[in-house]
């Protein structure tokens, strides 16, 4: 672990570090490396990663080259700390999977624009949407690279872009119910009488939250009173696919939302039933953290649990197959065809671009397009 530490000079203030490196076997005392004399913080950082990229190869060496592998890891180290944890996640898999099969083993020196265009080229052509990402975290590298003065080039800045692929296909606007298929669903989940998976996908499908949302509330998230709930938190996956309760991406996730009367109801019941089960199990579920949502020992539920509940009414009844997500979109179409502006719908949904709002709006306007010549010919016929 390095300490950073700022001190005053005749010329002023200056920063220094000291590093932690290890136990000398020889005689058993903790050395330590100390650094000073740095203008900023930021400068002493950067220096603290030479000393870490010299320490993983022994020392550094004159003339010596460094594979890309070793200077991403060293970067990712430092990003891991700007990041939540479910990013930095996200980002050590894009690069495990996608970006070090590639440049791994080449010594960043000999890297070619040619090899980084042969790469995203690759990307592109097998299809996957998230390229352009990982071509801006291949580049970082290079970019931290220059500040290590590992190498004086970054070779993806020759790179060119490839366009997204034009496909001809509609978009997948089949993950939804309209309101007659939802009833349906709902009438299913009550004949099934299982009161944790009619709670939980009703609360989906009345309030248009994210699963993340729903399976991180606590009962004192909700106001009985008022008719809301206090969306605040989500639950996302850390490293090694650890649950990990955080803060939502985007501030305009955090909201409340009013709750209609039966979806309140039903969850009152479900409280009441809750307390009933885990309090045979020896569970205390007094605690204003408990969860709405949790698993047969009170913890967290896996969002993969949710895909099983689903399928398990959608096979038992021959229902349209939909997603939990979809209780999501079909909640947003829905509000749309009731009469709710554009900017309510957005609110309502925590979308951060209204363009996300924007494109549910437009399918469900075409949609109502569709019944335009029968609502005329009903006007004017006699």
């Amino acid at each position: 672990m390095a300490t950073f530490k700022q001190y005053s000079t005749k010329k002023g203030k200056r920063w220094l570090f000291k590093h932690y490196i290890g136990t000398n076997e020889e005689t058993g005392k903790r050395e330590s490396v100390l650094r000073r004399g740095f203008a900023t913080k930021k400068e002493a950082n950067l220096a603290l990663s030479r000393l870490l990229l010299e320490i993983e190869q022994g020392g550094l060496k004159k003339n010596k080259k460094y594979k890309y592998h070793e200077v991403a890891n060293i970067w990712l180290e430092q990003y891991k700390n700007t990041v939540k944890e479910s990013t930095y996640a996200k980002t050590l898999f894009y690069f495990e999977k996608h970006i070090l099969p590639i440049f791994g083993n080449l010594y960043i020196n000999n890297i070619t624009a040619s090899t980084c265009q042969k790469a995203i080229n690759k990307w592109h052509k097998q299809g996957y949407s998230m390229f352009r990402l990982w071509y801006r975290y291949t580049s970082k590298v290079f970019t931290y690279a220059i500040t290590l003065d590992i190498t004086d080039k970054n070779p993806t800045i020759k790179v060119t872009i490839p366009k997204r692929l034009a496909t001809v296909q509609e978009d997948d606007y089949t993950n939804f119910y309209n309101k007659e298929e939802l009833q349906h669903f709902f009438k299913c989940l009550e004949a099934d009488n299982r009161y944790m998976p009619l709670t939980l996908f009703r609360l989906l499908a009345f309030s248009g939250m994210r699963k993340g949302e729903a399976l991180a509330l606590n009962w004192q998230d909700i106001n009985f009173k008022e008719s809301t709930i206090r969306i605040n938190k989500t639950l996302s996956k850390g490293i090694n696919d650890r649950i990990i309760l955080q803060t939502p991406k985007t501030k305009t996730s955090i909201r409340t939302l009013s709750i209609d009367p039966q979806t309140i109801s039903i969850l009152k019941t479900w409280r009441k039933k809750q307390k009933e089960f885990y309090f045979m199990q020896g569970i205390n579920t007094l605690k204003p953290t408990q969860l709405i949502f949790s698993n047969k020992n009170n913890t967290f539920l896996e969002s993969r649990s949710t895909v099983y509940l689903m399928d398990r009414v959608i096979n038992k009844y021959n229902l349209k197959r939909i997603t939990t997500q979809g209780l999501r979109h079909t909640h947003c179409s829905l509000l749309f065809e009731s009469g709710a502006s554009l900017q309510d719908v957005k609110e309502r949904l925590g979308h951060s671009d209204i363009q996300t709002t924007m494109n549910i709006y437009t399918h469900v306007t075409e949609k109502a397009k569709e019944n335009t010549a029968d609502k005329f010919a009903k006007y004017v016929n006699f």
